[in-house]
């Protein structure tokens, strides 16, 4: 028997009464959250210059709070189902805020790599809990329609990053991209508590606390691994001990969610296809963006020479397509109109279209921002049509009282994909890079700086630039292969339902009794 407090059943036309206003204020809190996964990408150059950071650094920067977040995403879904998804908000939003201040003030890489850390455990806490209300507060006729808005403001947070950030350095020392999320915080904190609604899952599970701790064991050894393949090579003890660990851990994992009495994570939900292929798709949509944008963010500031609010304005076309044709509606349209698998395939199409073309055609240090700019939009109108597709396929997948471990694994995709992105298409550059050129120089800057003359700070800006682009080219690859995979898969699962639909009706017609 499931749990819930009075203020969370729906209404006869269509959920709580209040579920607009709260749906309004659950995209303050997760916006928040989402612009800190990409905000960081323009301050690279600054983080660069004034803390020292080499590009290990600053990739552990921007991995430290998505894999912390990433780790923790399952457990923290799992406490908000048992503990209250409510109360579970209102905490994530109080550490997101207490570990913002701490990056704001930190005067050091190292102090600004373990408050994003803490940052992401409030992450966790936020990103579980904000489409587990969702499910919560609409009912069927109007969840696809919540649920696009709600990944709509994911989009956007993860696209508008770069803008946010441009404009705040534009006017203010880099610390500031961190200092404004408390006084958001804090206002999202005392709408939560006065609107949002209480509701729980059974109160008999006991925590599985075995498996929160494989779970983040395993994620965090595998990105480490990732991470620090380019520094210290591929084959080295310093990549595959932590591979290692963390393939093992995931195993364990897996085996002992499969004979715990009271799972974290059903396993057996992978036996959905489509829940299978939703996985697939988010995570390489993800890959494709988080990995686009770190490396775009640096091609405009170190190769083109563009200021962080410049570089951020010309990365917002990629967030207004999104938003533009999902507040117009036309993104759930399509969903409406093609079904899921289409939807998904057009979607990741349109995506590793866009990374192509701002590969060819904005790449290099004589790019032009017209094949950019067409590359951003062609990305956002992907972006805008399959990831509330994705979304909704993930979560009508799963039993709704499971609805926070939902969003956790909605969530732990999202930022695993992010900082696999980061961490795979940064690699591919930084080993191309060092294949066209010669140096012993952790970041472009410094290897500019060290340049014996212009001929060669040139030789330096083309190898620079030359690997951006073979970073996108890998990134559109996997995106369209792995969307005619998800879309395969999800084209399988519904036939499959359909099938099993039509036996039903089958059964039931010869077991009915026929009339005298």
């Amino acid at each position: 028997m499931t749990a819930t407090t009075a203020a969370t059943e729906p209404t006869a036309t269509g959920g709580h009464p209040q579920r607009w206003l709260i749906l309004g204020v659950i995209c303050l809190a997760q916006l928040t959250v989402l612009l800190d996964n990409t905000v960081l990408s323009v301050a690279i150059p600054s983080l660069t210059s004034e803390l020292h950071a080499s590009t290990t650094d600053i990739q552990w920067m921007i991995n430290a709070y998505s894999l912390v977040q990433s780790g923790l995403l399952l457990s923290a879904g799992n406490a908000a189902d048992r503990y209250g998804r409510k109360k579970m908000l209102a905490i994530g939003l109080a550490l997101f805020g207490l570990g913002s201040l701490a990056a704001g003030l930190a005067d050091s890489t190292a102090q600004l790599i373990a408050a994003r850390a803490g940052m992401g455990v409030g992450g966790a806490l936020l990103m579980t809990t904000t489409l587990a209300v969702v499910m919560q507060i609409f009912d069927d006729s109007e969840r696809v329609k919540a649920i696009a808005l709600w990944s709509t403001v994911a989009s956007l947070g993860f696209a508008g990053g770069p803008l946010v950030g441009g404009v705040i350095l534009n006017h203010f020392w880099w610390g500031m991209i961190f200092l404004i999320n408390i006084p958001v915080a804090v206002a999202a904190l005392v709408a939560v508590l006065k609107l949002v609604p209480e509701s729980k899952n059974r109160q008999g599970e006991r925590p599985d606390l075995l498996g929160a701790l494989l779970s983040t064991i395993g994620m965090t050894a595998v990105v480490y691994a990732i991470i620090s393949g380019p520094e210290h090579g591929w084959l080295s003890a310093e990549v595959l001990v932590p591979a290692a660990v963390g393939v093992a851990g995931l195993g364990a994992f897996a085996l002992w969610e499969l004979h715990t009495p009271y799972p974290m994570l059903d396993m057996h939900f992978f036996r959905n296809q489509k829940f299978v292929g939703a996985i697939g798709g988010s995570i390489l949509v993800v890959f494709g963006m988080g990995g686009s944008l770190f490396l775009l963010t640096q091609h405009l500031q170190f190769v083109l020479g563009y200021e962080p609010l410049e570089a951020g304005l010309r990365m917002a076309p990629l967030a207004l397509t999104i938003v533009g044709l999902n507040l117009t509606g036309v993104g759930p349209r399509i969903v409406m109109k093609l079904g899921t698998p289409p939807t998904v395939v057009v979607g990741m199409t349109l995506v590793a279209a866009g990374l192509t073309s701002i590969s060819l055609l904005g790449g290099g240090t004589d790019g032009s921002y017209a094949g950019m700019l067409l590359g951003l939009v062609l990305m956002g109108g992907g972006i805008a049509v399959s990831s509330p597709a994705m979304a909704n396929a993930i979560m009508s997948s799963i039993p709704p009282e499971k609805a926070g471990v939902g969003a956790g694994i909605n969530g732990t995709l999202a930022e695993f994909g992010n900082g696999l992105g980061v961490a795979v298409l940064g690699a591919v550059l930084n080993a191309r890079f060092a294949a066209l050129v010669a140096v012993t120089a952790t970041s472009l800057p410094a290897a500019l700086a060290a340049a014996g003359g212009e001929a060669e700070r040139r030789e330096i800006s083309d190898a620079f630039a030359s690997g951006l682009q073979t970073s996108q080219l890998v990134g559109a690859v996997a995106v369209f292969v792995g969307g005619l995979v998800a879309g395969a898969l999800l084209l399988r699962a519904e036939r499959a339902e359909r099938a099993a639909a039509e036996r039903a009706e089958t059964v039931a017609g010869a077991e009915k009794p026929v009339a005298a």
